[in-house]
């Protein structure tokens, strides 16, 4: 028994919807002419129903009835809260995951389309990494509650597949940058909060200090381009493997210069300081984006240094409002 085929226009669901992969989504969808005549795209947000609850959960499928899912809503930290709360990341992850593709399943939605992470990947591994070796090993300790439920999505795709013969399937993108994340210098994903941190130094007229020796390197994926290509894998994507959305693997940078680069679009002028006491983290995570590229040789991608700054620009723009 194979997904229902739907007659007529696609009816997606975004969960995670008022996040910054949601966000640029929307803005694919609504300003860059991603969306067709006669669908409807419905942007979700924890405000519309907490995922976590297998209630809430059915109750915002019943009223939207979605064709299409593009499942983005996760609980998810900067390092320092993962590595001090795996617990918490493991349970609420596994229960959003799984309330959401089974009442996908139960309501007969035609294909979901989920977002893994990069952090999923082993932490002893060669180098790159890809799709076929998301298994291979644990990932690394810091986050190892949230890296393991979002493996489970892709053992669940794979199940639903084998029994149901659904196409649900998911997107690895490697680190995100853009605007409307989430910029808690506490809790926000690394360039994000480093954002925030740089434009707080110079506002002070004090040093930056920067945890960790800023040696790890980093893939950067704009938001934009990250939001173009999950509309594609909705569209076009026909596979229940995963597939790794990201630049490549000659532009991993590492977390010194994209520090430098931040200071450069924020003209920040003062010291720098690296707190070498502070965990780095996992040191690499290389991953080939060789398949998107069969998929999508031409794709342009925004050069890091373009996105920083656009994003700083944002922040800037937008301090009243941003997630802080």
């Amino acid at each position: 028994m194979g997904s229902k085929i739907q007659a007529g226009p696609m009816r997606v669901l975004v969960t995670g919807g008022s996040g910054l992969v949601g966000k640029s989504i929307e803005h694919v969808v609504q300003q860059e002419g991603g969306k067709l005549d006669g669908e409807e795209w419905i942007f979700l947000s924890s405000k519309d129903a907490d995922l976590v609850d297998l209630g809430q959960t059915r109750a915002v499928f019943e009223k939207y009835r979605p064709t299409h899912v593009i499942h983005l809503a996760a609980k998810v930290g900067g390092l320092y809260q993962h590595m001090r709360q795996n617990l918490y990341f493991l349970r609420d992850n596994i229960k959003i995951n799984d309330n959401v593709l089974q009442t996908a399943h139960e309501m007969g939605v035609t294909k979901v389309v989920s977002c893994l992470s990069s952090c999923i990947f082993p932490d002893k591994t060669t180098y790159p990494i890809d799709e076929t070796m998301i298994h291979n090993g644990p990932p690394h300790d810091s986050n190892f509650g949230y890296s393991h439920a979002k493996r489970m999505i892709d053992v669940q795709n794979r199940a639903y597949f084998q029994q149901y013969g659904h196409c649900y399937t998911a997107v690895i993108p490697t680190n995100v940058v853009g605007p409307n994340d989430n910029f808690s210098i506490e809790n926000g994903h690394v360039l994000s909060a480093l954002i925030n941190k740089t434009r707080k130094a110079k506002k002070e007229g004090t040093p930056l200090t920067v945890c960790g020796t800023g040696a790890p390197r980093r893939q950067f994926i704009y938001s934009l381009d990250l939001g173009r290509l999950i509309v594609w894998v909705l569209r076009e994507y026909k596979e229940i493997d995963p597939i790794i959305l990201s630049v490549g693997e000659e532009e991993e940078i590492s977390i010194k210069d994209a520090v430098d680069i931040i200071a450069e679009a924020l003209d920040f002028k003062g010291t720098i300081h690296f707190d070498t006491t502070m965990s780095d983290g996992q040191m690499k995570k290389t991953a080939s984006n060789a398949k998107l590229r069969r998929y999508l040789p031409d794709f342009s991608f925004t050069p890091l240094k373009e996105a920083i700054k656009m994003t700083c620009s944002w922040f800037e723009s937008n301090y009243d409002i941003a997630r802080i």
